[in-house]
């Protein structure tokens, strides 16, 4: 609604105060639900309005502390009204923690609407209202994480919120390649990618069914769900099961370098998407042939795979892509096309997340042409899948092996393919 015609009037101010109304109706609205609340949907309302109303007299008048007291007096305001409660022998079944808080915050919001932030303010809000109404969800899942679940979310923030922002963000060595800020950005974000499917992986239990489990797995480690599964494939009844989940967890790997490229290097996604996704189908058409020979079967076990973002893990993630950043660098300067595409062969055996961003950060610098990439990433996923496949067979045997085979080499095969016809 076109409000500028008050703009000239002492009725100038009316926009802000219809925004901090309906921010306050809404958290209001969802406490209104909880007969333990001793603040609802007028009072929600009500104190948002006072937020505004206060940094609006505090900004006319020059005396910003009016906006301090009137945050005292909503806290006190609360205080009392549990108070009484108390001493009237009432037994709330919420101690009204929450709710003090969440009209601490409308206050703050109606604050903000007139300090000018009113798209801030309604996003808070929104949120705000979101926390306020999820708290069953959200209980349980802060009930289903393990310690070592924490302690791995707790090692996560040390890496983003610790360790990266001390690091300079500079290239250091020859070739400009080394750049310590941008190496552990690279940790973190495989961290982060690979803590997002650790941590689905163990809200779920693989409940969801086997599709579910390989995605999840593979975004922790496709090359450890291979193993656990190869392994599972020699137990009675679980040979189809194990192929399944294989397969799917290796069909993780393109879709994840295609997210890494965009990332990290938004140029070059045109012509890296089409080669993973030509992979992607290829794969897919495979083990959707066997998921649905599979019907429905139950997962025995989970994969157990290390903690993602152990700071050893970080460390020698870290280790490994600088190095392979180096000799990229070096290679491709010695020997061309050839010393780059051999490091991509051989390091993709073990790792392909570090090869893939080593050769787009050279990229990035200037170092490579875009097909010289893209070639070197295709190199590593095939070497990659060569070496799973292999580790497949020695695991779990040549029937599992079978199973596997065509879907892989169908996604090597579907990436070569796209690559072929890409501008040299």
């Amino acid at each position: 609604m076109n409000l500028g015609f008050l703009e000239s009037t002492e009725l100038a101010p009316l926009p802000a105060f219809l925004t901090s109304l309906a921010l306050g109706l809404l958290i209001g609205l969802e406490r209104e639900r909880k007969p333990a609340s001793k603040a609802g949907l007028r009072t929600f309302a009500l104190v948002s309005l006072l937020g505004t109303l206060t940094a609006l007299i505090a900004g006319r008048t020059g005396s910003p502390w009016i906006i301090a007291a009137g945050l005292i007096l909503v806290g006190l305001m609360m205080i009392a009204a549990y108070a009484c409660d108390s001493r009237l022998g009432e037994e709330a079944a919420d101690p009204g923690t929450t709710s003090v808080a969440a009209i601490c915050v409308c206050y703050g919001l109606g604050v903000l609407i007139w300090l000018g932030y009113p798209t801030l303010s309604i996003m808070l809000g929104v949120i705000t209202t979101m926390l306020l109404y999820f708290k069953p969800e959200l209980r349980g899942l802060s009930q289903s994480l393990t310690r070592q679940d924490l302690l791995s979310i707790l090692q996560f923030a040390a890496l983003s919120l610790v360790i990266l922002p001390v690091l300079p963000n500079q290239n250091y060595g020859p070739y400009n390649a080394l750049n310590p800020y941008q190496i552990w950005l690279m940790v973190v974000l495989i961290s982060g990618i690979s803590l997002a499917g650790y941590v689905a992986l163990r809200i779920s239990g693989g409940r969801h069914g086997v599709l579910l489990l390989g995605l999840m797995g593979g975004l922790v480690s496709s090359t450890a769900t291979s193993m656990v599964y190869a392994r599972h494939a020699r137990d009675p009844g679980m040979l189809q099961l194990a192929a399944v989940v294989i397969l799917t967890a290796n069909l993780v790997v393109p879709a994840r370098l295609a997210v890494l490229a965009g990332v990290v290097s938004p140029a070059l996604l045109p012509l890296i998407l089409p080669v993973m996704a030509g992979a992607l189908a290829c794969g897919a058409v495979g083990t959707l042939y066997w998921w649905l020979k599979l019907r429905q079967q139950a997962v025995l076990e989970l994969p157990e795979i290390r903690n993602p973002t152990e700071i050893r893990t970080a460390l020698g993630f870290g280790l490994l892509f600088g190095v392979i950043l180096f000799c990229s660098a070096w290679l491709s300067d010695v020997a061309g096309n050839r010393g780059l595409y051999a490091v991509a062969l051989v390091s993709g055996l073990t790792d392909v997340d570090a090869i893939t961003l080593s050769t787009l950060r050279l990229y990035d610098l200037g170092t490579l042409q875009p097909f010289q990439a893209v070639s070197a990433i295709v190199l590593a996923l095939v070497s990659n899948i060569a070496f799973k496949l292999g580790l497949v067979l020695a695991v779990g045997g040549a029937a599992l092996a079978r199973r596997c085979a065509l879907p892989m080499l169908a996604a090597a095969a579907g990436a070569g393919a796209v690559l072929a016809f890409l501008p040299a």
